[in-house]
């Protein structure tokens, strides 16, 4: 079955553009050029990507963003006018997957889709629910909670906290993260690893200074510390 996307861009003539390109690729398209039509349709059949203009009429991307994340976890990629690093970065903060600055080639776009689909799609634990604690994985659907209540992690946060938890009670190094998170470059790249690992521990309500989950070994890396069972296989 062939991915759907949807793409959210007030520019109608590149939405046009862009769908008929996407199709040759064999996805399915969906598009709006109101974001707040766009989020509506999202919430009532989400797709697989979303490929999100920053800015946009009414309502900026950063902000459709955020509203997203309250109800999706599905992967985003952010487009931006300038690509300047503080809309990469303010992107990535609020749980962007990656980032494409116009004007761009859609050969670029269908190779960034490509990749951040593979890394949401693989996955070495596919098929395993985890209970760790207060804390609940299910790799399978990509999920996680923390006492029943979801944790809404995004694509990124979720990927740190498999790899953490593959590599239970081995130290994990910034650089396993960022090959973790390959697929983005430049400085806000090389940010990504910090920001995505905040917020992961922020979502899992985990305090830094008394970890429950993940342990910081200062100067090597991050270590998650519980112990993990499967609850189902």
């Amino acid at each position: 079955m062939s991915n759907t996307l949807f793409i959210i861009d007030d520019d109608t003539k590149l939405l046009t553009l862009l769908e008929r390109y996407l199709v040759d690729f064999g996805y399915r398209v969906r598009t709006a050029a109101d974001p707040a039509e766009g989020l509506k349709q999202i919430d009532q059949l989400p797709p697989d990507l979303i490929v999100l203009d920053v800015m946009l009429p009414g309502i900026n991307g950063f902000e459709v963003l955020k509203r997203l994340r309250r109800f999706s976890s599905v992967p985003v990629i952010m487009l931006t006018a300038r690509g300047d690093l503080a809309d990469r970065v303010t992107g990535l903060e609020l749980g962007a997957d990656d980032y494409l600055p116009k004007p761009f080639e859609p050969r670029e776009l269908v190779a960034r889709i490509q990749s951040v689909l593979r890394r949401t799609v693989v996955s070495p634990m596919r098929g395993r629910v985890a209970q760790i604690g207060r804390l609940a994985i299910d790799f399978t659907k990509r999920l996680a909670a923390v006492d029943g209540e979801p944790a809404d992690l995004s694509t990124n946060e979720f990927l740190v906290l498999q790899l953490l938890v593959r590599h239970a009670g081995q130290v994990v190094d910034r650089d396993q993260i960022l090959q973790e998170l390959r697929g983005m470059d430049s400085d806000a790249f090389n940010r990504s690893a910090d920001i995505t690992m905040s917020r992961l521990r922020q979502k899992l309500g985990d305090d830094p200074k008394h970890p429950e989950f993940i342990k910081t070994v200062w100067g090597a890396g991050y270590v998650f510390i519980g112990e993990t069972g499967d609850a189902d296989a």
